[in-house]
């Protein structure tokens, strides 16, 4: 609902909504992606330190630590990816994320009912892997809101480089 006082908007001039379009990434945002770039690299870093350094370690365990590395080098990959563009992603970083995220924890969740099956970890293993099961969700959620949100914003810049293109050939 409107006020009777209040005045519809201007429309963006071209100048503006490319200027928008073209719009880097925010500062806390950049600081985000380091944190997350320097902190994936160095969690990497300490397990695989221990991977070189512990040969001793049983089978299983080193997978697990092998897989940790391989998550912690995935999210510094996405981390760079991101800051690389210094751009905004039409939420397509939202979307790379959220399927990293559901990726990891079914690995998470997976190994966890391995451990109690297979392991002989018992209650532990359950409770981690209920733990895992309610992330998952968490993250398939916001792996839907993702997309739509991708979607919407798609269909939103189409609609106004479509006003765009009428405009300027007018």
């Amino acid at each position: 609902m409107t006020t009777p006082n209040a005045t519809p908007l201007a429309a963006p001039s071209a100048a503006d909504v490319q200027r928008v379009l073209a719009a880097e990434l925010s500062r806390p945002s950049r600081l985000r992606y380091t944190l997350l770039l320097l902190t994936s690299l160095a969690g990497a870093g300490v397990v695989g330190a221990l991977l070189a350094t512990e040969p001793a370690l049983p089978t299983r365990t080193r997978l697990a630590l092998i897989v940790l590395v391989g998550i912690g080098l995935s999210w510094a990959a996405f981390a760079l990816w991101v800051l690389r563009h210094r751009r905004v992603l039409l939420a397509d970083h939202a979307v790379v994320a959220s399927r990293l995220a559901v990726t990891f924890t079914t690995i998470f969740t997976l190994g966890a009912l391995a451990a109690g099956i297979w392991g002989g970890v018992g209650t532990a293993a359950s409770l981690a892997a209920a733990l895992g099961a309610l992330m998952l969700t968490v993250a398939i959620v916001l792996l839907v809101r993702a997309r739509r949100r991708v979607r919407h914003l798609s269909a939103r810049r189409q609609e106004i480089e479509r006003q765009l293109a009428a405009a300027q050939s007018s």
